[in-house]
C-alpha cells in the first residue's frame, strides 16, 4: 500500500437488535481515525456494514412472522441513521446480503476449495446461536460457551471444513515477525497461546438452516457466517471486481474489533488471506468493553444504553468526546450519564467553550468583532506559539501508536495553557492602557489558538472543529497544510453565534426528569383506566365499516403520514394515517381497510381527517385491518 492511502474498518454488526453505545464506541473511533488521515492529505478508505446473514437472524424473523430479509431490511436503516446523527464519515456501508458480496463470497469459497484448503465431512459438535460459533466439548466453560456464557447445542450435520490447522505454523512465523499484527500485546498474548493449543479445522457450512450465502458447489449448504462475514472486507475493498481500488488500499491498515472476536479477525481472517494468497492486514486492535456498573452491556441483562437517546439530549460531539477522552483505548472502560455530564461542562463547556466565548467578546469589545493585525510577538506570545505546535507534533505521536484519550490530553493541555495566556496577559489592563498593538498582538493569538484548535478537535468532536471556524469567520479546508501557526487572516470579520456547549445544570435535569417520569406515569394510569373492561353499549358507540382505498398520495408536510381518499359506501372520505413508514401510497390503493366512521373529523399538519384506518401494532411492525373477503365498501364491522 501507497504511504498516501489509509484503509481502515470498523466490524460488520449483527442485526439482531438496533446498536447500543457499545457499537457506537467503536464505530466512532474509526471515524476519528479516519478524519485525522485525511486532515493529513490521505485518501482513506472507511469501511463499515452489517452482518445479515445466520442462524440466530432466521429464527428471529420467523418468530415475527416475517423473512429473514423483511427483517433485517427493518434494522439495517437504524444502524445508517445512527452513523448519520453521529457525524460517522464511512466511505462504504456493505451488507452481506448485497450482490457483490455474494459474488466476492462464492468467489472465495471456490479459490479455497479448489487449492485443496475446504473438504466435505460431518460435523457432530456443541453451537452457540448467538457467537454463531462451534466449540469443542474440552473449550466450553461449566458446558456454556467461553465467550458469551449462554448455553451451547448439540448439532449433528454435513458440512464443508476449511484446513486452518494446515497454516498455524505460518500465521505464529507472521505473528513473531510483525508485533504490531496484534494490539494490545495482552490480546496478541492470548491469540498465540490459543494457536500453540491446536487448531481445529474450521466448519464453514452449514446445512439446518438457509438463510445464508449458497454453497457454489452444493445448494443445501450454506456459507458459514464467520467466512460469509469476515469477506466483507475483500468486498468493500473492490476484491475481484475494482482492482485499481484493491491494489491502492489492500492490505487493511487497521481492522477495529471489539475483543470478543478478536480471535476470529487474527486466527481465521489472516489463515482465509493465506489460503488466498494475499497479504495480512497490518494491525487487528482488538479494544476492550464498554462497560456499565463493571458489567458488559447485553440486551439480555437490560443494561444497554440507547445512543440516540443520549444525542437527543447532549449531542452527538458531547458523547464522541466522552468516549474517546474517558477510555484508555485498548482497556475496558464503565459509561455513565454522571460521568457524560461531568467530562461535558469541565472540558467542554468551561475549557473550550469559554474560551472561544471569551474571546470572541474582548475582539468583539475592543476591535468591533474584527481580528486585528497583530503587533510585536514577545515572549509570552512566543509561549503560546510553540505550544500550539507542540500541541501538533503531540497529536500526530498518539495518534499514531493509537492513544487516542492521550492525544486529547495533548489537546486540552494547549486549550489550559491558552486560558491561562488570557490571565497572564491581562488584555483588559492593555486595553486601559491603550497599547493598541500590544492588545491586537494578544486578540491575534487568541483567535489564532483557537484556530489551531479547531484543526487539532475536528477529526474527534468535527462539528465543533467546524463552528469554532464558522464563529472565527475562517473559511479553510481542514487539511495539515493549514494546521500551522500564523494562517489566520488580519481583517477578518468575527460571526459569533452562542455558546458551543451550554453548561448542564444537574438540578435542573433531574427536576426535568422527574417531571418526565410524573408526566409517563400519570399516561400510564390513563391508560390503565382504558384497559378496563366496557359494556356492550359502549362499544357499539364506535362505528366501524370496511373503507375501500381509492386514492393514497404523500402528506406534503408529514413524512410519516399518508393522505388517503376512502369509499365508505355512500362517500368518498379523506383519513390521514400515520402509515407511511410500513406502506408507500401506491401500495395503498384498492386495499379493502377497517375504519372507525364516526370518529370526530380533525386537522393533521393542515389536511382534513374524517375518520381513523385501524391497524394491528407491535413494538417494530405496523399491518392494516383488512378483510378476507371481497366485501362492499361500507360494510358493517362488528
Amino acid at each position: 500500500m501507497s504511504k498516501d492511502t489509509y484503509f481502515i474498518t470498523t466490524p460488520i454488526y449483527y442485526p439482531s437488535d438496533k446498536l447500543h453505545i457499545g457499537h457506537a464506541y467503536t464505530t466512532v473511533i474509526a471515524d476519528a481515525l479516519a478524519r485525522y488521515h485525511r486532515l493529513l492529505g490521505k485518501k482513506v478508505l472507511f469501511l463499515t456494514g452489517s452482518d445479515d446473514h445466520g442462524q440466530k437472524i432466521e429464527k428471529v424473523a420467523e418468530k415475527r412472522g416475517i423473512t429473514p430479509k423483511e427483517y433485517v431490511d427493518g434494522i439495517v436503516p437504524t444502524f445508517m441513521r445512527l452513523w448519520e446523527r453521529l457525524n460517522i464519515s464511512y466511505d462504504d456501508f456493505i451488507r452481506t446480503t448485497d450482490e457483490r458480496h455474494k459474488k466476492v463470497v462464492q468467489e472465495v469459497f471456490m479459490r479455497v476449495y479448489n487449492k485443496g484448503d475446504i473438504y466435505k465431512g460431518y460435523y457432530e459438535g456443541w453451537y452457540c446461536t448467538p457467537c454463531e460459533a462451534f466449540w469443542l466439548e474440552s473449550k466450553l466453560v461449566d458446558h456454556k460457551c467461553p465467550d458469551c456464557g449462554r448455553p451451547v447445542e448439540l448439532l449433528k450435520e454435513e458440512a464443508y471444513y476449511f484446513r486452518i490447522s494446515k497454516y498455524a505454523d505460518r500465521l505464529l512465523e507472521h505473528i513473531e515477525k510483525n508485533p504490531e499484527f496484534i494490539q494490545p500485546e495482552s490480546r496478541k498474548n492470548e491469540m498465540v497461546q490459543f494457536i500453540k493449543s491446536g487448531l481445529e479445522d474450521l466448519c464453514v457450512s452449514r446445512t439446518s438452516f438457509d438463510w445464508g450465502i449458497p454453497v457454489p458447489i452444493n445448494s443445501d449448504h450454506v456459507i458459514y457466517v464467520w467466512f460469509d462475514a469476515l469477506t466483507n472486507y475483500l468486498t468493500g475493498s473492490g476484491y475481484l471486481q475494482d482492482e485499481v481500488t484493491f491494489k491502492a488500499f489492500w492490505p487493511a491498515d487497521l481492522h477495529l474489533v471489539g475483543k470478543e472476536i478478536t480471535r476470529f479477525h487474527t486466527i481465521i481472517w489472516p489463515i482465509i488471506l493465506m489460503a488466498l494468497d494475499l497479504e495480512l492486514p497490518k494491525q487487528v486492535f482488538g479494544h476492550g468493553w464498554l462497560l456499565m456498573d463493571s458489567d458488559k452491556m447485553s440486551k439480555s441483562k437490560g443494561n444497554v444504553v440507547d445512543p440516540n437517546l443520549l444525542i437527543d439530549e447532549f449531542g452527538a460531539d458531547a458523547i464522541r468526546y466522552f468516549l474517546l477522552r474517558e477510555i484508555s483505548f485498548g482497556a475496558d472502560g464503565n459509561f455513565s450519564v454522571e460521568a457524560l455530564i461531568q467530562r461535558t461542562n469541565a472540558d467542554l463547556a468551561n475549557d473550550l467553550g469559554n474560551l472561544l466565548h471569551r474571546s470572541l467578546t474582548m475582539i468583539q469589545k475592543y476591535f468591533d468583532g474584527v481580528i486585528p493585525t497583530p503587533g510585536p510577538e514577545n515572549e509570552l506570545d512566543e509561549s503560546l506559539r510553540k505550544g500550539a505546535e507542540a500541541a501538533c507534533q503531540e497529536v500526530d505521536r498518539y495518534l499514531g501508536q493509537l492513544q487516542i484519550n492521550a492525544a486529547l490530553g495533548a489537546i486540552w493541555s494547549f486549550i489550559g495553557r491558552t486560558n491561562k495566556y488570557i490571565d497572564e496577559s491581562e488584555p483588559w489592563n492593555v486595553a486601559k492602557s491603550q497599547d493598541t498593538p500590544r492588545l491586537a498582538r494578544i486578540m491575534y493569538n487568541l483567535a489564532e489558538a483557537l484556530r489551531m484548535t479547531a484543526f487539532l478537535v475536528w477529526p474527534f468532536i468535527p462539528a465543533t472543529g467546524e463552528s469554532i471556524l464558522e464563529q472565527l469567520g475562517v473559511k479553510q479546508e481542514f487539511q495539515v497544510a493549514n494546521r500551522q501557526w500564523g494562517l489566520l487572516e488580519p481583517n477578518t470579520k468575527t460571526q459569533p453565534t452562542g455558546p458551543l456547549f451550554p453548561r448542564i445544570d444537574i438540578k435542573e435535569r433531574e427536576a426535568a426528569l422527574e417531571d418526565k417520569k410524573s408526566k409517563q406515569t400519570e399516561k400510564d394510569a390513563g391508560e390503565e383506566q382504558v384497559d378496563e373492561l366496557i359494556s356492550i353499549d359502549e362499544f357499539q358507540k364506535v362505528k366501524l365499516c370496511v373503507g375501500h382505498i381509492v386514492d393514497a398520495q404523500s402528506h406534503p408536510n408529514a413524512d410519516r403520514l399518508v393522505v388517503l381518499k376512502v369509499d365508505t359506501g355512500d362517500e368518498v372520505r379523506q383519513i390521514v394515517a400515520g402509515i407511511a413508514k410500513h406502506y408507500a401510497p401506491e401500495d395503498l390503493k384498492g386495499k379493502k381497510v377497517v375504519i372507525v366512521a364516526n370518529l370526530k373529523p380533525t386537522k393533521l399538519r393542515g389536511e382534513l381527517s374524517e375518520g381513523m384506518v385501524l391497524a394491528a401494532v407491535s413494538e417494530e411492525e405496523l399491518g392494516l385491518v383488512t378483510v378476507d373477503k371481497d366485501i362492499p365498501a361500507g360494510a358493517v364491522v362488528r
